[in-house]
């Protein structure tokens, strides 16, 4: 049987005196080293990049208030193990014991799965401390927000990272031969620890104990791409995924998707990117882009990874194939050039609301033609920019999907103004 541990695991601090970075929260006077030191410890949100200790500093915690530990990750537990947890956690309160649930990756829990710790944060059977690589804000039910303090945590400085290297190469009883090859490991690291000793503990089974910078960079070369989950790779990934879509390559689209997903991406940081490209590169040439990325969405966070990733693949391929315009994305960007330009300009008084005898004694709406009573609902003739500026004309549909008929619409009521 093995008994095999990987070096992140065995390097893993057990005392904040051990741990490296976030002393803005951990010092005995900033707020989470003061809940220790006044064992006062309350729910909370640790919110920062991968790699930066969250699920370390939750062990720390607990150990450090002598609670019970219990943890889940959003990506493989559910239900069930929550019911299992809330039954150790009243146990060990049977025996005037706390029980701290660290929840990894806690954004990927919808907002219903979300709102089934509440309860036992209330009554005081759990404290909850929760870590997530999004913004609590958008990803965090509001009534579980209200229930923990967010705290966030930075990404670890090259300083920080060196003394985290030595720690690790020292372990391995590896040396390099030159300050560079460090440099270079830990520029590669991109922040995260996890991955700074990885990429360690990789050298030392490849490369021997006295390594060379070729033998540093061979190896750099080698594992780049399966240690990037959010760095410059990442965002090149995103990148070529987006311009896939944007260039009607289905299957181009679907493989960059399938790489972000088996490199750890969050399947909502697809969704999301979608949504962007529904209304920048499709727009009205096809509105059911929109919809049907929303769709997808709301299907992922209902569903979870597996139905959730084809509902957001199927997207994906709608999009790609979809008639492409990015008429309305240059239109409103032309409207917020001129709205900066005229931002003191007056509503013309037709433009105008009276909803009082004073404000239409004063001249208010007058002129104004209401549209729907007007033939075929259109007011010929009527203005609807200010006086100084005249007319303008920002929307210009393309000769693709729906814009076709748009275009003939607006080409025959613009014809006659």
């Amino acid at each position: 049987m093995s008994t095999y541990k990987p070096l992140a695991e065995t390097l893993r601090p057990v005392d904040l005196s051990d741990f490296i970075g976030q002393q803005h929260l951990l010092d005995s006077d900033k707020p989470i080293g003061k809940a220790i030191k006044d064992n006062q410890l309350h729910s909370m949100i640790l919110w920062g990049p991968s790699g930066v200790g969250k699920t370390t500093l939750a062990r720390i915690i607990c150990s450090q208030m002598g609670a019970h530990f219990e943890q889940m990750s959003a990506v493989l537990d559910g239900v069930k193990e929550l019911r299992n947890i809330i039954k150790h956690a009243e146990l060990y309160k049977q025996n005037n014991k706390s029980t701290i649930l660290f929840v990894d990756e806690i954004h990927r829990f919808n907002k219903a799965q979300q709102d089934g710790f509440l309860p036992h944060i209330e009554s005081g059977l759990l404290t909850l401390i929760g870590a997530t690589t999004e913004n609590p804000s958008f990803e965090i039910n509001s009534a579980l927000l209200s229930r923990a303090r967010v705290y966030v945590l930075k990404k670890l400085s090259n300083e920080e990272l060196e003394v985290i290297a030595l720690r690790a190469m020292k372990d391995q009883q590896i040396a390099l031969e030159d300050d560079g090859s460090l440099t270079l490991i830990i520029e590669s690291s991109d922040g995260d620890a996890r991955r700074l000793i990885n990429i360690i503990e990789q050298l030392a089974n490849s490369s021997g104990k006295a390594l060379k910078k070729t033998d540093v960079v061979k190896t750099l070369q080698k594992k780049l791409g399966s240690f990037d989950k959010g760095g410059d790779i990442f965002y090149q990934q995103l990148s070529a995924f987006h311009k896939s879509v944007r260039g009607s390559s289905p299957d181009g689209a679907l493989y960059w998707m399938a790489r972000m997903i088996v490199s750890g991406c969050d399947p909502k940081v697809i969704a999301r990117r979608l949504l962007a490209i529904a209304s920048e590169d499709i727009g009205n040439a096809d509105p059911r882009a929109l919809q049907i990325c929303v769709n997808a969405w709301d299907i992922y966070e209902r569903l979870g990874d597996k139905e959730g990733n084809r509902a957001i693949a199927q997207a994906a391929v709608f999009c790609a194939c979809a008639p492409k315009s990015n008429a309305v994305y240059r239109a409103f960007n032309s409207a917020m050039e001129a709205a900066q330009e005229s931002n003191d300009l007056e509503v013309p008084m037709h433009l105008r609301n009276a909803p009082t005898k004073l404000l239409k004694g004063l001249g208010h709406g007058k002129g104004y033609c209401y549209a729907h009573d007007e033939p075929d609902a259109f007011s010929k003739g009527q203005t609807y920019f200010p006086e100084e500026m005249g007319e303008k004309i920002y929307y210009e549909p393309t000769d693709r999907g729906l814009e076709i008929k748009i275009k003939e619409k607006l080409d025959q009521l613009r014809s006659v103004l």
